[in-house]
């Protein structure tokens, strides 16, 4: 069970989307392209076949990868997450005690992580540090520039 994937509804209908896109857009090119290629004549000799070939082998892989992604993908249920700690979809306000400035991130699957949206991945050294935290409790984290101190403000579910 360690390789279910939680997703906001929003992402897993991106990945989806993502995946329809290359099984038909993507395997319909790169037909064209080998198709193409294979009239140039001797396929022995044709680079151009050659890296239609690599070409479909990356897109099949890629798609692999997406419906792998996809068969252990589960949207959380909002309505049944604890506001006490901070878990996975939960949207968090901080204070860094080292600038005294304001943050709020909300905290994500590593697919759909966006720092400039303000979505980080449970899995980043920052989302580790705060998985877990209540509000009032003191969060240091290890970072490549230090340690980062976040007093967490407020916990809810999702970017509000």
């Amino acid at each position: 069970m360690a390789d279910i994937q939680y997703f906001t509804p929003e992402g897993l209908e991106k990945l989806k989307s993502e995946l329809n896109e290359l099984k038909t857009k993507g395997r319909s090119d790169v037909a064209k392209a080998i198709a193409e290629a294979r009239e140039k004549g001797d396929l022995s000799e044709n680079a151009e076949y050659d890296a239609a070939k690599d070409a479909q082998g990356m897109l099949e892989m890629k798609i692999a990868q997406l419906e792998s992604t996809l068969s252990k993908a589960r949207i959380i249920d909002k309505s049944k997450m604890d506001v006490n700690k901070i878990m996975i979809l939960s949207s968090v306000k901080v204070k860094n005690l080292n600038t005294k400035q304001l943050a709020k991130f909300l905290l994500v699957s590593e697919n759909e992580a966006d720092i400039k949206s303000g979505k980080i991945s449970v899995s980043s050294p920052i989302g580790k540090g705060l998985l877990g935290k209540m509000v009032g409790e003191i969060a240091e984290i290890s970072v490549p520039a230090g340690i980062i101190k976040f007093e967490i403000i407020e916990i809810s579910v999702g970017l509000e």
